[in-house]
């Protein structure tokens, strides 16, 4: 009955190695090699940081049942990588450019209106002062984006890493139970064997 059980535990975890291989193989690494596929990095180096006259809805949460709506200026910052001349948009990671493609900055919505403006306005002394002409990494990717930049991945090599290495541990772990399983198994047939001949 233990080894009946070790058998299945061993063929369950096998099966389920494969199965989340499998899903993070097609629902998340492969949109992930996607992004990556044809970016790199540069060196980039602030060209011009602007707000816009345009603002941007954003939706902020006040407790469980309470949710409203708010509004951001749009922060443009504006770029010169190491790979081209021409100027391109500067975003946080890939995320937020998704979500607003015309902005290099989304703020944490506030409820305030005032408060987003504020926020807005520290990121663009930040951009302005601190950062200045010096120059910085940035990614690209040429082939999906070419006009725009990211600040950060959202997908790095360690999240890659993630993303093979437990499906496999729990792979390998399956199959050294059943190997184990059956391996004791047979070593226990022999033992019955010897006993009887010596009997």
């Amino acid at each position: 009955e233990a080894e009946d059980k070790s058998m299945r535990l061993g063929f369950l975890l096998i099966a389920a190695g494969l199965l989340s291989l499998l899903g993070l193989g097609c629902c998340w690494l492969r949109p992930a090699l996607q992004e990556r596929g044809g970016g790199g990095s540069a060196n980039c180096t602030v060209l011009a940081v602007r707000q816009l006259g345009e603002r941007f809805a954003c939706t902020f949460s006040c407790g469980a049942a309470c949710r409203g709506t708010a509004r951001y200026p749009c922060l443009q910052v504006l770029v010169r990588t190491s790979r081209s001349s021409l100027p391109a948009l500067l975003h946080e990671d890939e995320r937020q450019l998704r979500t607003n493609p015309k902005c290099s900055y989304i703020p944490p919505c506030a409820r305030d209106d005032q408060e987003n403006s504020e926020n807005v306005t520290y990121k663009q002394k930040y951009w302005k002062e601190k950062v200045g002409s010096q120059p910085f990494t940035c990614y690209f990717n040429q082939h999906l984006r070419p006009d725009d930049v990211m600040l950060k991945r959202t997908h790095d090599e360690t999240v890659l890493l993630h993303c093979f290495l437990w499906p496999l541990v729990t792979f390998v772990v399956g199959v050294l139970i059943v190997v184990l399983t059956i391996c004791a198994k047979s070593l226990a047939v022999r033992a019955e064997a010897i006993k009887k001949k010596k009997h």
